[in-house]
């Protein structure tokens, strides 16, 4: 019995496996155009011979995959080409995840470090490194500093990492960014509130990682941004922690 059941698994995967695949190979070949909508899920039961179960499960792996964007009482559309809205799609999935698990934002603060530590190798590696907005992003943290402005500095400490990613020049990865900036800059004001930490002594940070990347010393700057985002990361564990034990104490 339970042979046949796992047989019947295992053929209804292949099934909705093919007509994945079939599809997939349509859209990347361009003989299913950006825009254009999809038959029926009956109609393509019907011209596959198999059931619109298997249907609804191959268009999951298309949509998974960013090559369909499917909307309730709608026909599947083609967005191969909406990078945008995918990785929108992806960034709200994220901010769920995060109502639900904190700890989620450590992970998020790896995925900092590893896209910003690889934009300084692209950065450094260019005559001229220095993007203007990178340099307003650190005068507006100046600025702020010197005002006594924390959430303006927060900002604009957000800004600047922002402005390093799209400095790379990476369509992809700056829409990627771009959507979870906001929960980045939350990040950088969760992580920035330690007593011990001042505006000056973060305008510092930001500074020597300025000026390792204007001399393009990619060791330098990496080494610094790496012990930034650890330290960042050490605070954020400490926040979480925190706001646990007062969970805990409700």
């Amino acid at each position: 019995m339970v042979a046949e059941q796992h047989q019947r698994v295992g053929a209804r995967s292949r099934l909705h496996s093919s007509v994945a695949d079939a599809f997939e190979e349509k859209i990347l070949a361009g003989t299913l155009e950006i825009g254009e909508r999809l038959p029926s899920e009956s109609e393509m039961a019907r011209d596959f011979g198999v059931s619109t179960r298997s249907v609804r499960e191959a268009l999951q792996i298309l949509e998974t995959k960013g090559l369909v964007r499917r909307k309730h009482g709608e026909r599947t559309i083609v967005v191969r080409d909406d990078v945008g809205e995918f990785l929108g799609t992806l960034a709200t999935n994220i901010r769920q995840r995060f109502s639900t698990d904190p700890d989620y934002l450590v992970q998020l603060m790896d995925v900092r470090r590893m896209i910003e530590i690889e934009v300084l190798g692209t950065l450094t590696a260019r005559e001229n490194p220095i993007d203007p907005e990178v340099e307003a992003a650190l005068k507006g943290m100046e600025v702020a500093r010197d005002k006594g402005d924390f959430s303006g500095f927060t900002e604009m400490d957000a800004a600047f990492h922002l402005a390093l990613v799209r400095s790379a020049g990476n369509e992809i990865l700056t829409v990627f960014y771009n959507n979870l900036f906001g929960l980045i800059t939350e990040l950088i004001r969760v992580t920035s509130r330690v007593p011990s930490k001042s505006l000056e002594a973060a305008y510092d940070e930001h500074a020597k990682i300025f000026a390792m990347i204007r001399e393009r010393n990619e060791f330098g700057a990496k080494a610094l941004l790496r012990e930034q985002i650890a330290n960042s990361t050490s605070y954020l564990r400490l926040a979480i922690a925190k706001a646990k034990e007062q969970d805990k104490l409700k």
